[in-house]
């Protein structure tokens, strides 16, 4: 098969697979101790959440990631989902370790509980049975599945070239089945590799600390164990069983055998390290007999404590590796090789810090020389067809060389200096940190607009399936529950009309709209390009007054003189206004200070006044070396990716800079606040201070009424308030803009963090 990978195959095409990742939890208190709470209402359902549900208990999250068809985007995801669920779960934490925290007696751990219906009495009933049969302790290990397949082009080029079967399915089938066998025998060596779960507590399991030895604290361990989760004290069946994996018809009647005999209450009891998979897994073994087997699920591998999301990036472009290595590699005939695998199995999860001897065809080999064998022997395939990644493997046989490198060792070393819950719950908690110190963004998505990054994770947090249309122009499609709904950057939607659109871009049309609604709007007068401009110079020059773009938004072409305009100053600025429209307009300057109003549906949703961009002097720097100190903030970036914008010193600064007797060399004083442009939008520069808690009503109702009059559902409302305080204060409404920017409400430079998101998703009706 090398032979045909070399001379057939791409390296892009040997390496086209698809990739899921299912990652179990505990909820856990500061103390350890297993959070007995209710899952969060926040994610919904828990049988239609595709993305976050519960195991066995009410107390275990599982995340799901969608199917990707590289590792990078699958870790990014998991690594989403974990911030998603850390941030909702209050003072809890996710425990990062695969073997329990600090749990109470059986009758005391919660079982997942579910709304009213035959699907979910279901899956109540059948969590029932388990507890009955194998305790309530043993369902709380955790876990990571991954899911694997590779790519539909890849099978089907495959199939031309090594085709003895006149039925692809039945190709199919066989191929996966022998990367199934492949993994059982060689599991043993990924249980080392990614073993990470080598200490029991005390309140897991009295049979099984009283044979081990007391590491730390009431956490119990032998010495040169690897995997309690994968050994004797781990979750398995209760007599050991073994699957035919010669083909298809011989799997599944052999899964019904032992329903059969009662030895499986169904399919899904089987606890198997690798299971064939379906399109359909609710009906798994007819969909596998009908359709074929669909992918793989891999599952012996344990929570890695050192990783956010519980699995690392390498060990996941490994078990791509392993796979193939799987794929390619010829099996003996050699009969009892399950018998001796899951031996192997075992003895590595018991002792495989040690030196262990281990069975291959019925002789004895070492861990050591067995496992650089079968790496090596990887390295060289990934050399032969050009897969590069040697270097990932190369990681592994460190491992190997020296035990120290080990997940299994380094958090021996953890728990034995620190105690066994302290140590899993310090790394919970800056875990949680991380997430929290990067709310606003959605992991894997940092090059989307962060309107739309915002949206995209409200939406993966309940439940709504979030499908992406086109990455770059942040086209986004929403769907639950069969109702679909097609975003924009997260405020362009159905739920405004093209023309309304229209309306709110053109400045003219939106100041008659609102004057016909009786609200205040600044006076002013409309010019194109060609017009005599020594008329209106001589009109407005010594006033103060704004010159904005008919036709823009962003605040983008606006220069504003809040006193006396000089002639050649009002020049450059219309200079300035003509570069983004053909015609401006020149509008009195409305005194106060500026607020941005999001308005969205009937509701004003948040409310903020928008510094303009400003340095502050410390007595050495210049206002363009200030600038860039600050630019380096790293909540400012580029491209509404970021909750800030980076400053520009462009024209429009330096004329304002002008107007104070500065420029961009000017020092400023030790304090001294320098504004570098009038008009305050987050896009160029400015900073975000919440008021939405602080405005009177009446405010807000003007600007709802602002939005109805252009027939706007999602708008920003920019309004100048003289006293912001008194309800009865002189305003003008300055602007209105479409498709507003969530995220300037949602993460503001000062006050509270609004939930914009949430409001989007509710006009959308899709909560």
């Amino acid at each position: 098969m090398l032979d045909i990978f070399k001379n057939q195959f791409s390296k892009e095409e040997i390496l086209s697979a698809n990739f899921g990742v299912e990652r179990e939890g505990l909820r856990v208190n500061e103390d350890g101790k297993l959070a007995i709470t209710n899952h969060n209402e926040i994610f919904g359902n828990k049988l239609l959440n595709p993305y976050i549900t519960t195991d066995f208990s009410e107390s275990q999250p599982e995340l799901i990631t969608p199917v990707f068809h590289t590792t990078k985007e699958a870790y990014a995801f998991l690594s989403a989902l974990y911030d998603i669920i850390a941030l909702e779960i209050g003072d809890e934490y996710i425990w990062p370790q695969s073997m329990p925290c600090d749990i109470p007696e059986d009758e005391h751990i919660p079982i997942a509980q579910y709304e009213d219906c035959d699907l979910c009495q279901s899956a109540r009933m059948y969590r029932e049975e388990l507890y009955k049969k194998y305790g309530g302790k043993k369902q709380l290990i955790s876990g990571i599945h991954f899911n694997f397949s590779f790519s539909e082009d890849f099978l089907r080029k495959l199939y031309e070239y090594e085709n003895k079967h006149s039925d692809y399915k039945d190709f199919k089938n066989d191929l996966y089945l022998k990367v199934v066998r492949n993994y059982l025998r060689y599991r043993w060596l990924l249980i080392y590799l990614l073993g990470a779960a080598p200490i029991i507590h005390e309140s897991y399991n009295k049979e099984c600390t009283k044979l081990l030895r007391e590491v730390h604290e009431g956490a119990y361990s032998n010495d040169g164990a690897i995997s309690h989760r994968n050994g004797e004290c781990g979750y398995k069946n209760n007599i050991d069983l073994f699957p035919d994996y010669l083909n298809v018809a011989s799997y599944i009647g052999s899964i019904e055998g032992f329903v059969k005999d009662n030895m499986l209450q169904s399919h899904k009891e089987l606890y198997t390290q690798i299971r064939p998979k379906a399109k359909n897994n609710t009906e798994l073994l007819n969909s596998i007999k009908d359709e074929g087997i669909h992918y793989i699920e891999i599952r012996s591998i344990d929570i890695n404590p050192f990783e956010k999301g519980g699995m690392s990036l390498e060990d996941m472009d490994f078990i791509h590796m392993l796979m193939l290595y799987c794929l390619v590699k010829e099996e003996t005939g050699y009969e009892n090789w399950q018998e001796d695998a899951l031996l192997n199995q075992r003895l590595i999860a018991k002792h495989g810090l040690q030196n262990v001897l281990l069975i291959r065809d019925g002789k004895e080999i070492t861990k050591e020389e067995w496992g650089l064998e079968i790496l090596f022997e990887m390295k060289d395939m990934s050399l032969e067809i050009g897969l590069g990644k040697e270097e990932v493997i190369d990681r592994m046989i460190e491992k190997i060389i020296d035990t120290k490198n080990t997940y299994a060792y380094q958090i021996t070393r953890k728990v034995q200096q620190e105690g066994y819950l302290k140590a899993h719950i310090d790394l919970a908690k800056k875990y949680k940190e991380s997430a929290y110190n990067h709310r606003y963004k959605l992991e894997g998505y940092e090059d989307m607009e962060l309107s739309t990054q915002i949206l995209m994770k409200e939406a993966i947090k309940r439940g709504i399936l979030v499908e992406i249309l086109d990455r770059r122009d942040q086209f986004i499609a929403l769907t639950r529950n069969n109702k679909t709904e097609y975003v924009k950057q997260a405020t362009k939607t159905s739920r405004d009309s093209y023309i309304t659109m229209l309306m709110m871009e053109n400045k003219t049309v939106t100041k008659k709209m609102l004057e016909r609604q009786g609200i205040c709007v600044p006076k002013g007068i409309e010019i194109a390009i060609t017009d005599n401009k020594d008329i209106i110079i001589s009109k407005y020059k010594n006033k103060a007054i704004v010159v904005k773009p008919k036709s823009t938004n962003f605040g983008q072409g606006i220069s504003i003189f809040t006193e006396e305009a000089a002639k050649e100053d009002l020049l450059k600025a219309l200079d300035i206004a003509f570069e983004y429209d053909d015609t401006v307009l020149i509008e009195e300057f409305a005194k106060g200070k500026e607020y941005r109003f999001l308005v969205i549906g009937d509701e004003t949703v948040g409310i903020l006044h928008r510094v303009p961009a400003n340095v502050v002097g410390d007595g050495k720097h210049s206002i363009r070396e200030l600038v860039k100190i600050k630019n380096q903030d790293p909540l400012r970036g580029k491209g509404y990716k970021t909750p800030l914008e980076k400053i520009e010193l462009d024209e429009s600064s330096q004329l304002f800079l002008k107007q104070q007797g500065k420029d961009f060399d000017y020092v400023p004083e030790h304090l001294e606040t320098v504004y570098l442009r009038e008009n305050s939008n987050i896009s160029t520069g400015g900073d975000s201070i919440d008021y939405t808690d602080s405005i009177p009503d009446r405010f807000k109702e003007i600007a709802v009424k602002a939005a109805k009059a252009v027939g706007a559902r999602f708008c920003g409302v920019d309004m100048m308030i003289e006293d912001y305080k008194d309800e009865k204060s002189n305003y003008s409404i300055i602007e209105i803009n479409f498709n507003p920017a969530i995220h300037i409400h949602s993460y503001p430079y000062i006050g509270t963090e609004r939930n914009i998101a949430k409001h989007v998703l509710k006009e959308l009706q899709l909560i």
